[in-house]
Parts: C-alpha cells; structure tokens; sequence
C-alpha cells in the first residue's frame, strides 16, 4: 500500500493542511448536530448495557480492603485524607480512587448503587474523549462512532466498570484519554497553556492507577502517526513525564513487593515468565477479536504448558512482520499496535503482581490501539469500496451487537461474591482461592452447610493459612469451639506472625470461659499488630468480665482511635467510668454515643442515671423522657 493510502491525517504544517482535520466553519452547525446525535446513542446505549451493574452488591475480591472495611473510608477527615495519600492498599497506591470512595461515603453511605453509578459515568466520559481522539486521528465521524461503540462495550471492559474496586481504571482512563486529546490537540496548534494542563492531568492520573506511566510512550506513538520524527530529542522532549513514570513505577514496585503482591505462589524463573509474557500477548490479541472465557481470576497452572513456548516464536514472528510493514510504511497498523504494545506491555506478568495473571481490565486503554488498526480499514473499505458497505455495515453492527450482549451478560457475574466466584469455579476449579472467597461469602449469609463444603475443599487443594482462619470462623459462629479452636491452632501452625489468628483464637477460648488463655492471646496479638482493632474490644470485654475496668477503660480508648463513631463502645466506656466513680468524664462517653446513635434508648437511660447520681435533676429528667419515647424505661 502506498503512501498515500495509509494515512489519514496529513502532518498540519500549513493552514491549508489544519483545515484538513478541522472541520470548516460553514458545515459546523450540521456536523454538530449528527456528532450530539451520535454520542447520545453512543452514551445511552452504553449505559443501558451496563445498567445492571446499578444492582450489584460489594464483592469480596478487594471490595473489602478498598472499601467497605478500609478505615480510610469510613470517615473523610483531613487525618484520614493524610493517610490516603500516605499508604497503600494491599501493596496498591492508588489513592484517588481512595478519596473518591471516601467522598462518596460521606455524603451517600456506604452505598454500592451509588459507587457502580460513578464508575458507569466515568466510563462514558472516557466514551466521550475516546470519540473525539478518533476524529482527531482522522477517522470520519460515523467510523469514529463504531470505533467508541466498539470501545465501551467491548467484553473486556466490562471488569474495569462492574468491579468497584476498578475505579481505578476508569478515573486513570479519563485523566490519561483527557491528557491524550490534549496533546493531539498540541500537536496541531501549541500552547503553553495547554503544555501545562496536560502535564497536570499526567501528574493526577498516576495517583489513579500506575498505568498511567505508559502515557509517555503513547505520546510516542502519536507522534509517530504525525510525522514527527522519532529521535533522542523527541524523546527528551517529554523528560518531565518519563521521570514522573520511572518515580511511579519504581514506588509501585515497592509497594507491591513490601505486600508479598508480586508473589504468585508460583516458582518461574525469569526465562519462563518471558514466555508467560508472550503468551499473554497473544492472548489478548485473539480476545480482543474473539473474547472468550472472561472471569475475573486466570489461576497460574503449576507448570507451562506448550502453548506458553509456542508462543514466543510466534511472537518473534510478529515482531519481525511488524518491522516489514514499518519498512513499507503501514503506518496505521504500526500506530495501532504500538499504541496497544506501549500500554500493556508493563502488565503482561514478566515480572508477575499477584492474580493480575491475563486479567481483562488490563485491556482497558490498550485496546484503542486495536480498535483504532480495525476502525482504519474499515473507512478504507468505505471509501474505495462504496458499493459493498450494503454488506460491511449489518455485519459490524451485528458484531457490536453480539458483544454488547456477552458484555450485557457479564455485568450479572458482579452482583455479589456468590455469583462472581461461582463463575470462576465454572473456569477455575483447581485452584483453592474462589472456593475459598466463596465460602466466606457464604458464611456470612449464614449459609453455614455451603461454606463448609468449599472450606473443605479449598483445604484439598492445598490452601494456605487464610483458609484454616477463615474455616475457624465459620466454627466459631456455630458454637463449635473446640473446632474452631483446631483450625486457630492450624492456622498460627503454618503463620505464628499474623496478629489476627491470635486474637481469633482469644476469643475462641473467651466463649470457652478460658479467660487466661484468651487474655494472653490478645495480648499476643497487639504487641504483634497494636493496629489491630478488634483485639482492644475483644479483650475489653474480658477486663470489664474480670472486673478490671480501668485496664477495660484503656482497650475501649485505644479501639476508638481507629473507630471513633462506634456508638456502643462509647456507651461501655462511660460504663466503666461509672464503675471508676467517674461520673463526669462518664458523662462525655455517653455523650459521644448519643451523637453517634441518637436512636437508642439505653445512651440517654445511663447517661440520665449518671445525671441524676451527679444531682443535675433537670438534665437526668430530660434524658429519661427521652428514653422513654425510644422505648427505655428509666427507674431512679
């Protein structure tokens, strides 16, 4: 193919040559009113796909960590907003996501329709600037249409906007689209504003999601599409940017490392993970045309299998053909596919990050490459082949259509844990994990027969500690101590240094009445982890039963430094202030619990009782009239 037919988009040296991407000023009015139509079907339809998401629950897969038990989250407090930005989450720093589930939070609860609404809207504002990056490319307004259409609802994406946990990948995808658009936008006519603005949503973007360090690279890949000549200068150019992903990259690293996230439970050496890389290469490529077997975990086998070595010389093969085409100047396809290689590339598990093994949010910009490469002949088709397009727009449309349906489907694999790990184990049902994530889920339905049959099996298939913990609690909440006493002893067998197990077990021999024991678990347990909150309420109970209400008084403080709205730990300790002959600084707790709960009863019949005890007749009446109305009788 010539020159001449490969690109789209002349290099604007010349006016003559911008009015070529910009459309003329005469025909704005009625190219503005199909580009609205269009985004409009583009936006509703998008949403209307991925509308069953609205009633999807939390899931245990990192919904926990991230969300509804990250501490973080529970209160937006500048305190907390520090520690956001301080700290990672499970070896992940990505605290924007972080603060925006914390803002949500605040204003709406812990509310999962309102966080799965956020990450549809911020997917179709990715929509939006994906649709204005093809036009800009030089794809024709209807061609940049199906190329969006493709974008949105292409099955792969359907992890990044149905998992909560992924708003990462939708709040980055925005920055990076937004940064993206811009820099096209520069290319065509500079500014140093502009120059400015891009480099910030840069900047706010790596707090989103690491993957924003690809940006420079993809910038690369635009220039090449423009005609810049790709050299050390060109490179040098973007310094800023290539410092700020190789800071990124490296604290990523770190984190992920201090967390044991890189470790996969595997033992590939180096060479094997290359092939595990090329392999994973191609296996996006054929999903991106052909999406099959999507579940949210892709379990390592314990060893290659042939098609991991197949896979590298295919690849070399692919490589060597790309560097034929470069040589005859396909410029779209080596735009494409380098704008896809640049951004998934660092996820391919050469150097391995957990169960990130062939997950399909890691597709989420990439694929623009590829769909970019499709979108290109397609407009080629159109326009040397106008006749045929009778035949070429039913067959894309029906082909948008099958996989809106799949992605439609896949939206429901999210409702809650039960649905999401039954589909792995559909997939995935030799490995321990699924069965065990399921099992906790059904524990704490209750559902105590169904959680035992996948503890049990989990533990066939050889699962770590975590299991025998959790399979501990299921025996604990059936009253089955001495069980779960076994497994508490199992689990600090295999890890003697997790704090949890201990004061697990504390209270396990609590509720056999072995208060020593149980005492010196926790004990135990807080010197290891002294952020370890449930062991203070744990052992205050113990104290207050020992009658010991200072040392009480002292575990109920340090546990409201990490929950300082728990309402009933309030109540205890003024409880215990009483018993220290305290009743003024009693007077304070119950207070706190009143504002924290102001619906029960009880706070205002204790705090009317301390009143009455501190001879303030007024103040003890007011409360028990209160309590009265809630329910609580109030006897002096």
């Amino acid at each position: 193919m010539s020159k001449k037919q490969q690109k789209i988009v002349p290099n604007p040296k010349s006016s003559s040559e911008i009015r070529n991407i910009v459309p003329d000023a005469s025909k704005k009015t009625s190219i503005f009113s199909t580009q609205t139509i269009l985004l409009l079907i583009i936006l509703g339809f998008s949403f209307l796909i991925y509308s069953p998401c609205l009633k999807n629950d939390f899931v245990n897969w990192d919904d926990d960590r991230n969300v509804y038990e990250n501490p973080n989250v529970l209160e937006l407090s500048s305190k907390n907003i520090k520690a956001i930005f301080t700290s990672d989450v499970i070896g992940n720093y990505n605290p924007l996501p972080i603060l925006s589930f914390a803002i949500e939070h605040h204003f709406f609860g812990m509310n999962p329709k309102v966080m799965h609404t956020t990450n549809i809207l911020l997917h179709l504002l990715c929509c939006m600037l994906v649709f204005f990056i093809f036009k800009r490319l030089g794809l024709h307004l209807f061609v940049a249409f199906l190329g969006t259409l493709l974008f949105s609802l292409h099955p792969l994406k359907v992890e990044s906007v149905a998992w909560i946990t992924e708003r990462k990948d939708v709040l980055f995808g925005s920055f990076f689209l937004g940064a993206l658009l811009l820099y096209i936008k520069n290319i065509e006519l500079p500014t140093r504003k502009r120059s400015m603005l891009i480099f910030l949503l840069f900047a706010i973007g790596l707090f989103a999601k690491i993957q924003m360090v690809a940006l420079p690279l993809t910038f690369l890949a635009i220039d090449y599409w423009f005609d810049k000549k790709i050299s050390i200068k060109l490179v040098l150019e973007k310094w800023a940017f290539f410092l700020g992903s190789l800071a990124f990259g490296i604290l990523g690293i770190y984190m992920l490392k201090g967390q044991g996230s890189l470790e996969t439970n595997t033992s590939f050496n180096i060479i094997e993970r290359l092939f595990i890389g090329t392999y994973s290469l191609l296996v996006y490529l054929v999903k991106f045309l052909i999406p099959y077997k999507m579940v949210p975990l892709y379990a390592y086998e314990p060893e290659l299998h042939w098609t991991h070595y197949a896979s590298m010389p295919i690849v070399i093969a692919m490589f060597v053909g790309l560097f034929f085409l470069y040589k005859k100047n396909y410029k779209a396809i080596l735009f494409g596919f380098a704008f896809f290689f640049f951004n998934i590339v660092f996820l391919l598990q050469i150097l391995g990050a957990g169960q990130g093994y062939l997950a399909d949010r890691f597709t989420y910009i990439a694929y623009i490459g590829l769909i970019f490469i499709l979108c290109y002949y397609i407009q080629q088709w159109i326009e040397t082949n106008k006749v045929r397009t009778t035949v070429l727009y039913p067959s894309v449309g029906a082909y948008i259509l099958i996989l809106s349906f799949i992605s439609y489907k896949q939206c429901a694999y999210w409702k809650n844990s039960g649905t999401l790990w039954s589909r792995v184990l559909e997939y995935q049902n030799n490995t321990s994990l699924p069965y065990n994530n399921r099992a906790n889920y059904y524990r704490d339905k209750r559902l105590f027969d169904l959680a035992l049959q996948d503890y049990n099996r989990a533990i066939e298939l050889k699962a770590g500690h975590g299991t025998y913990n959790s399979r501990a609690k299921l025996f604990f909440n059936k009253n089955e101590d001495q069980k779960a006493l076994i497994d508490y002893n199992k689990a600090i067998e295999m890890a003697p240094d997790k704090a949890e197990y201990y004061i697990n077990r504390g209270a396990a021999y609590a509720k056999l009445g072995n208060l020593d024991l149980a005492i010196k678990d926790f004990d135990k347990g807080l010197l290891m982890d002294p952020t370890w909150k449930v062991g203070y309420l744990n052992r205050s109970i113990m104290y207050n039963q020992a009658g010991n209400f200072q040392k009480a008084l002292d575990d109920i403080d340090n546990y409201l430094k990490f929950e300082p709205a728990n309402s009933d730990m309030w109540y205890e300790g003024g409880r215990c202030l009483r018993a220290l002959n305290n009743p003024n600084k009693a007077i304070q707790y119950y207070t706190n619990a009143i504002k924290y709960n102001p619906n029960k009863g009880l706070f205002y019949a204790e705090r009317a009782r301390t009143y009455q005890l501190l001879g303030q007749t007024n103040a003890a009446q007011s409360d028990a009239s209160i309590a009265q109305k809630l329910g609580e009788n109030v006897v002096f």
